[in-house]
């Protein structure tokens, strides 16, 4: 059952993976007609906004486009920071819409910014807590079931948090970007909408695979204690 739940969510991920960079490829190939580099949108989102003090950075790893709020960052990828296309402005105001997430204090960004440190040992734990009691059989079934069920919980619940996070910063990036010229017409919309939808596509997925492995740990639990 274990391996039939991870071929499954590795399927959906990787699913939801190649949308995106199909997207992706597909309009960073297709020029906006403000002619606009994702650096200038998000820099001019930035300021119309009043912020003043995030920083617009480059990398080189693509799609690895983020932003900082703790330490004033917003980094591009490469391409997205000189790209004019559709892909580049959209991601770059993706990323422009956390800063302003923060600007405003929006609770879903600052709960999920609060929960890193316990979603990464949580992460921890459900990598290597199996292997440890495969390897020492120091864990009794109902001791492992409940920390796996726990450390799944707390990911899963970071992972619920992050939804309308990422889907309220799209929804700020294609207003602004509209708003200010970056992008017109339908079709300009259109293909921002789709790169951003298929983004956001992998945080669902994320979610559900959570969810599948929280319920895998969780329910012979609740069986085990209906049947005391």
């Amino acid at each position: 059952m274990l391996l039939l739940i991870f071929l499954a969510t590795l399927a959906i991920a990787l699913l939801a993976q190649c949308q995106v960079k199909r997207m992706y490829r597909r309009y960073s190939q297709v020029p906006a007609t403000s002619g606009c580099t994702g650096a200038e949108a998000a820099q001019a989102i930035l300021r119309e906004a009043g912020i003043r003090d995030v920083e617009i950075l480059e990398h080189d790893e693509m799609l690895g486009d983020h932003c900082d709020p703790r330490h004033k960052r917003l980094v591009l990828s490469s391409q997205n920071y000189h790209g004019t296309s559709l892909a580049a402005l959209g991601v770059a105001a993706h990323e422009a819409g956390h800063a302003l997430q923060h600007q405003a204090a929006y609770t879903p960004l600052h709960l999920r910014m609060a929960a890193v440190g316990v979603t990464n040992f949580a992460s921890q734990i459900v990598t290597f807590l199996p292997l440890i009691g495969m390897a020492t059989g120091l864990l009794s079934t109902l001791m492992g079931l409940t920390v796996m069920a726990v450390a799944w919980g707390a990911i899963m619940a970071f992972n619920l948090i992050t939804l309308p996070v990422e889907f309220d910063a799209s929804r700020r990036a294609k207003a602004m970007l509209g708003r200010m010229g970056f992008i017109s017409g339908h079709a300009e919309h259109s293909g921002v909408s789709k790169v951003l939808n298929a983004a956001a596509m992998t945080y669902v997925a994320a979610f559900v695979t959570s969810l599948v492995y929280l319920l895998f740990y969780l329910l012979p639990l609740l069986a085990g204690g209906r049947q005391r």
